[in-house]
Formats: structure tokens, sequence, C-alpha cells
């Protein structure tokens, strides 16, 4: 059995009181997905940057999540079969 790697890179930005997130997945079998996270600092809260990155990483890394979850989806119909209910969002 081979063993495969895949590869998420995370890119993170501050502009103000927003990050914004891109999570990348590179792999052999499909093209590069990537999904997008934002968080926003209410003004009143602290400054606390780490948090900033942790919220907008997850919410990348939730969008890729869906993001791969219909690429596979949509390979299943290529290949000439629908989607099975339990595959559904």
């Amino acid at each position: 059995m081979e063993a495969k790697q895949w590869t998420v890179h995370i890119y993170l930005s501050e502009d103000g009181d927003e990050t914004h997130a891109r999570a990348v997945l590179a792999s052999q079998d499909t093209s590069h997905l990537t999904g997008r996270g934002l968080a926003r600092r209410n003004p009143v809260d602290r400054p606390v940057p780490e948090i900033g990155d942790e919220l907008a990483a997850s919410r990348a890394l939730e969008d890729l999540a869906i993001r791969l979850h219909d690429a596979a989806a949509d390979d299943i119909v290529e290949l000439g079969g629908p989607v099975p209910a339990w595959f559904r969002p």
C-alpha cells in the first residue's frame, strides 16, 4: 500500500481588527483547494492576536472541509453514480 501525504498550508494576515486566513490543500490526487476564514475583533475587546488567528484559521479549515466534501461528491457523480443520502451534508 502506498502512503499518501496531503499538506495544508494556512496563511494569516491582519488588517486592523480583522484577521484573514487561507487554508490551501495540496495533494497529488486533487488540484489545490482553498478555504477562507475571517475573524473580527470587537473594538471593546482586548487585542489578542492569537485568538483572531485561531478563529480565522478554524473557519478557513471548516470552509476547506466543505469544499473537499463537495469535490468528492462531484467525483462520485462524474463516475456515474448518485451521491448517497448518507454522504450529503
